[in-house]
């Protein structure tokens, strides 16, 4: 049984800024994020609905196009879309990159090209997430909305990026470490005892309270909420299993979980097909699982006989995601 609903929650949280919604591929997350983003909005709150999944689905879920800047959308208002333009993005931190590489190596007094290590860098997967990351924190940092809500990448993905934070401040923290070490040994070899103003630490100690900050806004209970996002089947299911304790243990607040496609029972009938009673059946055995293993289940959301697209069919989602 739902002990407290999505409505409820986000009237338990009357300061919730940051919502995300994220969950095994396939499950819905879009359209839940999309779903809340136009409640938030309808409570009279501005609000962004943002994309940091490199693969975005915004543009097709409300019938207009939202790539590449915060565009109002059409018959809602209070409510904006963002699909996070990912090359340009990674464009831009290459430049930014290849930039603080030549300032180094130019301090550093070492004599190679920057190009080298630029494209070493940018050759590893994560950089694209990295590049995701400091766009996502852009925004939050911003704070020109009162909502935020991140449709995010399938769960594994997800746990990277939100991780960055913890995995950044980590090497920020090495780095200034090897630095003053540097700097110690340089200035007691060094027959000038004319201490020299260090750019690089400079950049070091700012990129960490950055990183600071950005874990604060992620880990505040008060301010920050993740959903996860199921259908009533065993790997969507297994998936939350699997990473909702990493969740738990990096201090990101945990909303609740969603089942999205939910087949009404009360359709069915003796003439309703074999095909059909046997998902009900499946859905009820995994029903059991969920509701034994998720406490906090804040919704359950009906298979609709259509897609949901357009703003019209959010409309009616919400009507359910956010029931009384």
């Amino acid at each position: 049984m739902i002990t407290a609903s999505m409505q409820e929650f986000f009237t338990q949280h009357p300061d919730i800024k940051y919502v995300f919604f994220g969950g095994k591929g396939g499950v819905g997350k879009t359209v839940m994020a999309g779903t809340a983003a136009l409640w938030r909005a309808q409570q009279g709150r501005r609000t962004l609905l943002a994309s940091t999944n490199p693969v975005h689905s915004l543009s097709s879920l409300l019938d207009q196009n939202v790539f590449g800047a915060p565009t109002p959308v059409n018959g809602v208002p209070n409510l904006f879309a963002y699909e996070i333009d990912t090359k340009d993005t990674i464009e831009r931190s290459k430049v930014e990159l290849t930039q603080k590489i030549q300032w180094f190596l130019k301090y550093a007094d070492i004599k190679t090209r920057a190009d080298e290590f630029v494209e070493s860098a940018t050759m590893n997967p994560a950089f694209e997430e990295s590049a995701m990351f400091e766009n996502m924190i852009d925004l939050m940092f911003e704070d020109k909305y009162d909502t935020y809500v991140f449709d995010t990448a399938p769960t594994a993905n997800t746990r990277r990026l939100l991780g960055m934070s913890s995995v950044y401040g980590m090497w920020v923290n090495k780095m200034m470490q090897s630095r003053e070490e540097a700097k110690s040994l340089r200035e007691l070899l060094s027959y000038s005892r004319k201490k020299e103003k260090d750019p690089l630490m400079d950049y070091l100690v700012n990129l960490r309270m950055r990183m600071e900050r950005a874990k604060h806004l992620l880990t505040d209970a008060e301010k920050t909420a993740f959903f996860f996002v199921t259908l009533p089947e065993a790997l969507p299911i297994a998936v939350i299993k699997r990473f909702i304790d990493w969740f738990y243990e990096f201090g990101i607040p945990v909303g609740g979980v969603i089942v999205n496609m939910l087949i009404d029972k009360e359709g069915i009938t003796a003439d309703t097909p074999e095909f059909v009673r046997n998902r009900v059946a499946m859905q009820d055995h995994h029903m059991e699982d969920i509701w034994a293993s998720f406490s906090d289940t804040r919704a359950l959301v009906p298979l609709f006989e259509t897609e949901v697209r357009g703003v019209e069919m959010l409309k009616r989602t919400a009507g359910q995601l956010f029931k009384d």
